[in-house]
Order: structure tokens, then C-alpha cells, then sequence
């Protein structure tokens, strides 16, 4: 269905955003000490950037959008995690929880120290 495109392209673009976090959180030079550009045309960068705005800005305001046929189920959620996972919800739902706590251990697994385990102010 559309809902499940749209979902999709929503999720890869969480998951390029949080990549891009990860990346400027491991950069070489996170907290601008050394000062360097990046950027190597900003002029052209700028327009490009611009006129990608106004392009896809036009575009979602000039589409003609499709009507809703009907009424939307009376149960929503329910109706979307039925149409996601279908018959393997409980599956689903068990796994979650497993990489949670999966996520959980291994953080907890690499810190070699406790909250209460530090030695002094200097935390060091």
C-alpha cells in the first residue's frame, strides 16, 4: 500500500540522519579547535540548495493531493500493526524486546566502571 512506500522512505530517512549525526560526532575535529571550510563552492551550493527548496516547495503546493475515499478504521493503530506485521506481531513484539535488551547489555558490558566507581571530581 502507499502507507507502507511512505513509511519506508520516512525510515531510510531517519536512519541517513542519525547516520550523519554519528558521522559529525566522530569527525576529527568535532568541537571546531582548528578552523577549515568543508565547503568547496559556496556560491554554487547555496543556489543549488535554493532552488531545490523552492523546486520541491512548488511541487508539494501544486500537486494535485488524492481525496480520501471513506472513513479510516475505527481501531487506526491497530489497523496500521496489522497491515506492517500481519500474522507475526507477537514475533515481532518479542524481538524488539530482545534487541532492546540486547542493546542494554552491551552497553552495559562495556563500561568498565559503575556510577559509584569514579575517583573524585575529575571523574577520571
Amino acid at each position: 500500500s502507499a502507507y507502507l512506500g511512505v513509511l519506508t522512505v520516512l525510515m531510510m530517512t531517519v536512519e541517513m540522519a542519525v547516520m550523519g549525526v554519528f558521522m559529525i560526532m566522530y569527525m576529527m575535529n568535532p568541537a571546531g579547535l582548528m578552523p577549515m571550510s568543508m565547503v568547496h563552492n559556496k556560491r554554487g551550493a547555496l543556489s543549488i540548495a535554493i532552488g531545490a527548496f523552492v523546486v520541491l516547495g512548488a511541487g508539494s503546493l501544486l500537486v494535485p493531493w488524492p481525496q480520501r475515499d471513506g472513513e479510516p478504521p475505527a481501531e487506526l493503530t491497530r489497523a496500521i500493526g496489522e497491515s506492517l506485521m500481519g500474522e507475526h506481531m507477537l514475533a515481532m513484539i518479542v524481538i524488539g524486546v530482545a534487541l532492546l535488551a540486547t542493546m542494554i547489555s552491551g552497553v552495559l558490558l562495556a563500561t568498565a566502571r559503575g556510577r559509584y566507581d569514579r575517583y573524585g571530581d575529575d571523574l577520571a
